[in-house]
């Protein structure tokens, strides 16, 4: 029954879809403009960063919150019930029963299951995930970094403790279905056909930053 519980608990967390939200306020279908993806990266891009920002830290907020619970509610088995709930609310992210079961690809959700589950294990893909990005200049290589280290970290972190194997089977399970949900960023990025980790964010940080030199030119003239 925790277990089951847990899964519920998740999944339904996992569909509240912020980047949706936004869209449809502002009449934009963001599954036809940007990269196509209901997510913190197409928000930013369509709407500018401030908006990106929340619909990011809302995501991650969601996939914490699911596995913070599972863990307060079920003391007795919480590391069997955190990542239940934590692989549930990435599963409720990308697979909605109101919008047909297509919503976003849950890299955000999947970070913050992998904050509350163990700070560390998130520090260190981080750190890693990072300097993939910008070394290959793909916003796909923090992507792929972490989803293969995960369930590494999970099973060296676990090594002789009775739920080891289940444990590294769920992360291992979660992070091949995101690897299939980036799939096709993956191939784009391969044919250059994907936005660069340096446009990503020259597009973003650009026109302000554009704007602010502007203005200081024009005050220095008057």
């Amino acid at each position: 029954m925790a277990y089951a519980i847990s899964i519920i608990l998740g999944y339904l967390l996992g569909t509240i879809n912020p980047a949706a939200l936004i869209g449809r306020i502002k009449k934009i279908n963001m599954r036809k403009s940007g990269t196509g993806n209901l997510g913190a990266t197409n928000t930013a891009l369509l709407f500018g960063k401030k908006f990106g920002a929340a619909v990011m830290a809302f995501d991650i907020f969601k996939g914490a919150l699911a596995v913070i619970l599972a863990k307060v509610i079920f003391k007795e088995v919480a590391l069997v019930a955190g990542i239940l709930a934590g692989c549930a609310v990435v599963l409720g992210h990308m697979f909605p029963f109101y919008m047909k079961f297509k919503g976003g690809k849950g890299l955000a959700a999947y970070g913050g299951m992998i904050l509350a589950f163990d700070p560390l294990i998130f520090l260190i893909l981080l750190c890693l995930g990072l300097i993939c990005m910008f070394v290959f200049n793909h916003g796909i290589a923090l992507t792929m970094s972490a989803a293969t280290f995960f369930p590494v970290l999970v099973a060296l972190d676990n090594l002789g403790k009775p739920n080891m194997v289940f444990l590294t089977a769920a992360s291992a399970a979660i992070s091949l279905i995101l690897i299939i949900r980036h799939k096709d960023n993956l191939v784009r990025s391969a044919k250059n056909e994907e936005i660069t980790t340096r446009q990503f964010f020259k597009k973003v940080f650009g026109k302000k930053q554009a704007g602010e030199n502007a203005d200081q030119q024009q005050s220095e003239n008057s």
